[in-house]
């Protein structure tokens, strides 16, 4: 059997340039990639150091530490005000490995099912290299860029959908209400719903987020340390299961990743009691989203989309230049701005969009502005 090709993350590609300059010498401003710039919560490196100290370390079960999942659900509580079974939460090797699991235990070969577009590239890479056909559900500005029950109807028959509140790339947030109706949809159709809530906790003036957990018990919702926990590079997240697929799942972790990271569960155990910290980080992030929402119309683009959640700005560039991967190595080759073209996110039209991250710090954020504005004034200029 010939596997069917997947596509590039072109950011790494930006990232790679970005960090060629560096090592040249140059300063680079990362607007690229979801990285927080802060690290871990510190009492979750504390507790870390303790167990290196102190602790072998060694396997654990395949759906995470028995403290774990329980801790989930008490988060679960406080947030959300919804009443989890812990067996229902099973630990992952970060969301990405959440995301694969899921897809393995709910779909098999050749399920058809929807993602946006534009929307997170992984979702359908993964599905193509599964020999699933993942449907583009072509979204804009009309609906802030999330999927509708329409979009769904239109899309014909399909095993499942993937939506993702807030959104990567563009940061829009479906309503409680949206979701709801989204989850009530799949309900009665029978198709699987997959709500990827990675950037849950990173939400920004009146808009509101909330669990597909809380209106259904068929949704599987996946999560992770790395955005609002900041805790990328420890790979730990995981997934509120339905009950039919709590035990295929943790057949498929038993055999394909064995288990998460020890160090990292334990680290994850301690980082659920740091949200004073984390929310400071919120705090700064809201800071560079307004930097980057005033400062970006004055380089050329005015057209962003609303950024309610998550770190990120989609904004329109196709007045500025044909193709936005040609315009993201101009800026990054003349003016250190490292960013990602949208082709990452549409293969359809995102030629004609930027991505913007502001995870970073301000001073990151006024530097890429500063540099855009000055970009922008010797175009109009030429």
């Amino acid at each position: 059997m010939t596997s069917r090709p997947i596509d590039p993350f072109y950011v790494m590609e930006v990232v790679a340039n970005a960090q060629r300059r560096e090592r040249e010498g140059h300063a680079v401003f990362h607007l690229e990639v979801g990285q927080p710039a802060t690290g871990a919560p510190a009492g979750a490196i504390a507790a870390g150091h303790e167990l290196l100290d102190h602790d072998v370390l060694g396997y654990t079960i395949s759906s995470g530490i028995p403290e774990l999942a329980p801790a989930i659900a008490a988060h679960a509580a406080r947030t959300y005000g919804i009443d989890l079974d812990p067996g229902r939460i099973a630990l992952t090797q970060g969301a990405t490995g959440a995301i694969v699991l899921a897809i393995l235990a709910a779909f098999e070969p050749g399920a058809r099912v929807g993602v946006t577009n534009p929307g997170y590239p992984c979702y359908r890479n993964m599905l193509v290299a599964l020999h699933m056909e993942p449907v583009l559900l072509d979204v804009d500005e009309t609906t802030r860029f999330q999927p509708t029950t329409s979009h769904l109807e239109a899309a014909g028959p399909l095993d499942g959908v993937i939506v993702a509140s807030p959104s990567n790339p563009t940061g829009t947030v479906l309503s409680p209400g949206e979701l709801q109706t989204i989850a009530a949809w799949c309900d009665s159709h029978d198709v699987r719903l997959i709500s990827d809530e990675i950037y849950h906790g990173l939400i920004y003036g009146d808009a509101e987020a909330t669990t597909a957990a809380s209106y259904s018990d068929s949704a599987i919702v996946i999560n992770s340390f790395s955005k609002y926990f900041s805790m990328t590079g420890w790979r730990i997240g995981w997934a509120v299961l339905p009950e039919p697929l709590a035990e295929p799942f943790d057949r498929l972790a038993q055999n394909l990743v064995i288990c998460p990271p020890a160090l990292s569960q334990h680290m994850a155990l301690a980082a659920l009691n740091c949200r004073d910290e984390l929310d400071g980080h919120v705090s700064r992030y809201t800071t560079n989203r307004q930097i980057l929402l005033d400062g970006l119309p004055r380089a050329g683009m005015p057209d962003l989309a609303p950024a309610d959640g998550a770190f990120y700005i989609w904004a329109r560039t196709d007045h500025l230049a044909a193709d936005s991967k040609t315009l993201a190595a101009e800026w990054l080759r003349d003016f250190g701005v490292a960013a990602t073209p949208g082709v990452d996110f549409d293969p359809k039209r995102g030629h004609k969009y930027m991505r913007f991250s502001f995870c970073g710090s301000p001073e990151t954020m006024h530097g890429a502005i500063d540099a855009l504005t000055t970009w922008r004034m010797r175009s109009l200029a030429s």
